[in-house]
C-alpha cells in the first residue's frame, strides 16, 4: 500500500485490500487535455491513463465512466449499454456534489455517492492501470482487475472508434 496522502479513493482501495501506488504530478487546468498532462506528468503512456467522466443517461440515472485519456468517449455507446436513449456530461457542479470530488480529481473508486461504473474495454489488456486518486494532480496505480472488481464495474467499448483510412 502506499504511505502518501489519504483521499477518499485511497482510504476506498485500502479498505477493499487493493495494492495501489500514489503518484502525483503538477496539475494544469486545460479542459480536454487534462488526462495529458496526467499521463505526460507521470510518464506512462496515455492508452494506460483512464479519465473518469460523469455521464447522465436520459436525464434521471448518473454512470462514471472511464476512458485512456487520449480517446474520446461515444455517449451514445453509454446510452444504449444502459438502456437508454441519450447521454451527455453531467454538469461541473453536479459531478462535484455526487462524487464529493473536484472535477480534474473525480475518481470511480471512494465517490460520496455509488454510481454505477463503466471502464472502457481496453482495460483488459493492461497489466497496470492509471487512474484519477480523488484529488488534481494525483493518480493510482493499481491492477486493472482490482479495478474493476471493487466497484463491480462492467467493461464495454465505450469510446469513439477510429475512423476507416
Amino acid at each position: 500500500m502506499s504511505d502518501t496522502l489519504q483521499t477518499p479513493t485511497t482510504c476506498f482501495l485500502a479498505a477493499h485490500g487493493v495494492a495501489f501506488t500514489m503518484h502525483d504530478y503538477d496539475y494544469v487546468s486545460d479542459p480536454g487535455k487534462i488526462g495529458m498532462h496526467a499521463a505526460a506528468g507521470i510518464g506512462i503512456d496515455p492508452e494506460k491513463v483512464f479519465k473518469t467522466l460523469m455521464v447522465e443517461i436520459d436525464k434521471k440515472q448518473v454512470v462514471c465512466t472511464a476512458i485512456p485519456v487520449n480517446l474520446k468517449m461515444d455517449l451514445k455507446k453509454v446510452a444504449t449499454l444502459m438502456g437508454g436513449r441519450n447521454a451527455r456530461m453531467l454538469g461541473a457542479e453536479k459531478a462535484e456534489a455526487l462524487t464529493g470530488f473536484q472535477v480534474g480529481g473525480i475518481s470511480p473508486f471512494g465517490a460520496r455517492t455509488t454510481v454505477p461504473v463503466i471502464f472502457d474495454e481496453s482495460i483488459l489488456g493492461l497489466d497496470k492501470l492509471y487512474i484519477n486518486g480523488g484529488g488534481r494532480g494525483l493518480v493510482v496505480e493499481l491492477a486493472p482487475k482490482d479495478a474493476i472488481s471493487c466497484v463491480q464495474a462492467t467493461t464495454a467499448s465505450i469510446t469513439v472508434d477510429a475512423p476507416h483510412t
